[in-house]
């Protein structure tokens, strides 16, 4: 299982490098902003998995490391890079169906999030928004976690910053536990949604409409052609990545929400799986789907 998941967070490792990479082509003053939200995405899926891998694959089995490493900080970051990147899914999920909206009626017309300067400042907002729910991390009490996790062998400091002694359990805990559930997985997800279900509707609507229409001429036709595909290669990326991260997080709250996880034996593979699987899979799907990945630019490398 250990080899398998190295394996998985290097393909994650590698897909959130190149989509750094390749974005960062451009110099940052000419960064659009869809492309900035892709970096703040892969800067923190890129820094999740470091941290989910310093803590599954170094301290999974060595457990004296533990005196050079801080069980808050190492809980403090996993928060940090998972509420980032959910953050940024849920930005890039609501840019995509603005600008898809009224885009005939809009025209030309940007929207709040085309202003690069917005861009920055919403990039800026989910990074500390992420900062200040993580924080709360450096409080918790983690006393009465003494006994050895059976599955893990690491003592003390579980992997799953929600983690207590059931019988020792604060009400802090507790409480923050459900908070941050309910605030940056349920009402996330929620939003992920209800944007991928209203851009479905945009682009249904949207072909209901053009398709009855008669050729405009030359002109206007080979520009349709030009650019349709690419809009819709994007935005079918988008959906795809969305589509990932409602199966992930649905997943995930049902097992925390429905039943006890910490007693489904499997529990800490099963959440690296899931918290990986998103942060692996969506540089890839965006990096395809925006004309990124292709062989042509891996070359020019």
């Amino acid at each position: 299982m250990t080899s398998l998941g190295i394996f998985i967070s290097a393909i994650g490792f590698l897909g959130n490098i190149f989509l750094i990479l390749f974005i960062a082509q451009n110099k940052f003053f000419r960064l659009k902003s869809f492309e900035l939200f892709l970096l703040g995405l892969a800067v923190s899926n890129l820094e999740e998995i470091l941290v989910v891998d310093i803590y599954e694959i170094i301290i999974f089995h060595n457990a004296s490391l533990l005196e050079h490493w801080s069980c808050q900080t190492l809980k403090f970051l996993t928060a940090f890079g998972e509420t980032a990147s959910i953050l940024f899914t849920v930005l890039i999920s609501i840019f995509r169906y603005q600008k898809l909206r009224d885009a005939e009626k809009r025209v030309n017309f940007p929207i709040f999030l085309d202003s690069v300067r917005s861009a920055w400042m919403m990039s800026g907002v989910c990074m500390l928004l992420a900062m200040i729910i993580s924080v709360p991390i450096y409080v918790m009490n983690i006393q009465g976690q003494e006994e050895v996790n059976s599955t893990l062998n690491v003592i003390g400091c579980p992997p799953d910053f929600f983690q207590c002694h059931v019988d020792s359990c604060p009400l802090l805990n507790k409480l923050y536990k459900y908070v941050f559930l309910l605030a940056c997985n349920l009402l996330p997800l929620l939003i992920v949604t209800v944007t991928s279900c209203l851009i479905i509707r945009v682009l249904v609507n949207q072909k209901m409409v053009v398709a009855p229409v008669p050729s405009a001429g030359a002109l206007g036709h080979s520009s349709a052609k030009s650019k349709g595909p690419k809009i819709q290669r994007s935005t079918v990326a988008v959906l795809t990545a969305m589509a990932v991260f409602q199966l992930d997080w649905t997943l995930y709250l049902l097992l925390h929400l429905a039943v006890n996880p910490y007693e489904i034996p499997s529990w800490p593979y099963l959440q690296f799986f899931i918290s990986t699987s998103y942060t692996t899979i969506s540089p890839y799907v965006y990096g395809i789907g925006n004309n990124m990945f292709t062989l042509k630019k891996f070359m020019r490398r």
